[in-house]
């Protein structure tokens, strides 16, 4: 049961840092975590589906959306 518990901690950690728009590092302090830890979490994860398709395209749409503005 414990481990379960963990996996999905680390899930919305991930989940947090990847669609918050925190940094890392504030994710991670929040958390009480090591930003190397968060980082290891995150690429251990990035091939799973912590984050839904529906918050990907969002995520993608606003990359989109900040690239093309210019100061």
């Amino acid at each position: 049961m414990r481990l379960k518990r963990m996996d999905e901690f680390r899930q919305d950690a991930v989940r947090n840092a990847l669609t918050s728009g925190l940094t890392r590092k504030q994710v991670a302090d929040d958390l009480g975590a090591g930003a190397s830890t968060l980082n290891k979490w995150i690429t251990v994860h990035r091939d799973t589906n912590v984050v839904s398709k529906e918050a990907g395209e969002v995520l993608k749409k606003a990359t989109v959306f900040f690239a093309s503005q210019k100061p």
